[in-house]
């Protein structure tokens, strides 16, 4: 099948307008940039029947495929190399969830395993898309096939919106010309992707929701219960224990100066993701999850199941090792695990394998490093990798449940001894005067 093919002239004709209105306000069409030159690159055959390479300066694509006749010579490609290209990074900087990802590959096999033309696959996703960003894309990618690009190069043109696994793995598809097979197993690539990040977020939001509202609390009784105690204490004129006038004096200090305390929070914030925004820094804050016992075990295991199932689905589609490696680690989503599969990158180039090197690193579990070596030695490496991938998917799920059996009583009890400071703070002084009274 020749997924480049539109869908005849009759849903050319019908989508004409519509991609003429997009382009010229998405792309600066060329008819709307006013009297202004532009410059284009071409691909194109010669009277030998050669492909050859082209540029050229016009004000339209029609005016470029003209000149091309007049050589003497059959345009195959003709496309812009102008400022568009930067706005549309721009445009298109959001990167799609998993989950968008999963369902755009999933309808795309559904329709091209039907025998639905490309363009016309492309002119369905296009309308039917809620999210306003993805639908420019996809029809951004449409008009692109239909001037003669092939999908995997209109997925480039896009900047960094779509990962590199799926590039990758489409222009592999285009090479095979089982496409419609690519995108079926891209799409259970990222519908496995989404349910582990689903896990993470569900698990990391009981603490964050936990933390607000004990912050939230400590706060309140600091600013608002604590002063209607002072009066009552100062009358007293009896000598407060420490704590309470501890108590005190911070309440105070929140309730006058809390604007020094709000720009410390967020000058804490912006530095740290400053920081972070810096390649050595995320170096450093990656490294460090590793090595927290409370998280080491879950985030190993996270990365171990993406890693192993990039692996396997990019070796289905007969990619190189090399490429796998360097895709599998971008997916990581850990610049440290990134950094180290870089460097067996590097070892595979002078002949060694895979499995020795993946323990060097010390990062993946014993398992799965034994596993690849089986797999290298019984030429099973693809089909072991899948396996790898869905035990420890599984394991992803008893390591979280571990993580918030140990987080959730350490929560309860720091949230429990702030306010218990607080109270016992209170207390001490009224039990004091209490016994004052009675004596």
């Amino acid at each position: 099948m020749d997924y480049r093919s539109g869908g005849g002239s009759g849903c050319i004709l019908k989508n004409f307008n519509f991609r003429l209105a997009f382009a010229a306000c998405v792309r600066y069409n060329h008819s709307t940039k006013g009297k202004g030159m532009a410059n284009f690159k071409t691909k194109e055959i010669d009277s030998s029947g050669r492909l050859v390479a082209g540029t050229y300066q016009a004000d339209s694509i029609e005016a470029v495929r003209g000149m091309v006749r007049d050589k003497g010579n059959s345009p195959v490609k003709v496309e812009e190399v102008a400022e568009a290209k930067s706005m549309e990074i721009v445009l298109f900087a959001a990167k799609p969830k998993p989950k968008a990802l999963a369902m755009f590959c999933k309808q795309m096999h559904t329709m091209l395993h039907a025998g639905m033309p490309l363009l016309t696959s492309l002119d369905v996703l296009g309308a039917q898309v809620t999210d306003k960003k993805f639908a420019s894309v996809i029809k951004d990618m449409s008009l692109r096939v239909q001037k003669g690009d092939s999908l995997s190069d209109a997925m480039k043109a896009q900047g960094s919106y779509f990962p590199s696994i799926l590039v990758s793995m489409v222009t592999s598809g285009e090479l095979t010309g089982n496409l419609d097979g690519v995108m079926d197993r891209m799409s259970n690539h990222f519908t496995k992707e989404n349910k582990i990040n689903s896990k993470v977020k569900a698990a990391s939001t009981y603490p964050v929701i936990l933390g607000a509202v004990a912050l939230a609390a400590v706060v309140y009784l600091l600013t608002n219960v604590i002063p209607t105690f002072v009066g009552i204490f100062e009358s007293s004129g009896a000598e407060l224990p420490g704590i309470t006038k501890f108590v005190i004096n911070l309440s105070s200090s929140i309730a006058e100066k809390w604007y020094i305390y709000l720009g410390v929070v967020t000058a804490i914030v912006v530095g740290y993701k400053a920081f972070v925004g810096t390649k050595g820094g995320r170096l450093a804050v990656d490294k460090l999850k590793l090595s927290i016992p409370a998280i080491k075990g879950p985030l190993t295991q996270i990365i171990t199941s993406r890693f192993t199932r990039t692996l396997s689905t990019l070796l289905s589609a007969g990619i190189p090792l090399l490429t796998c490696i360097e895709t599998a680690g971008s997916v990581s989503g850990n610049k440290y695990v990134q950094q180290k599969l870089e460097e067996v990158g590097e070892d595979i180039r002078k002949g060694v394998q895979l499995a020795p090197l993946l323990g060097k690193t010390e990062v993946f579990p014993p398992m799965m490093v034994s596993m690849v070596g089986i797999g290298e030695e019984s030429g099973a490496l693809e089909e072991l990798l899948e396996k790898t991938a869905d035990y420890y998917d599984s394991e992803v799920d008893d390591a979280i449940t571990q993580l918030m059996g140990v987080l959730e009583p350490v929560l309860i009890l720091v949230v429990g001894g702030m306010v218990g400071v607080i109270i016992i703070a209170m207390l001490l002084p009224m039990m004091t005067l209490i016994n004052t009274v009675q004596g």
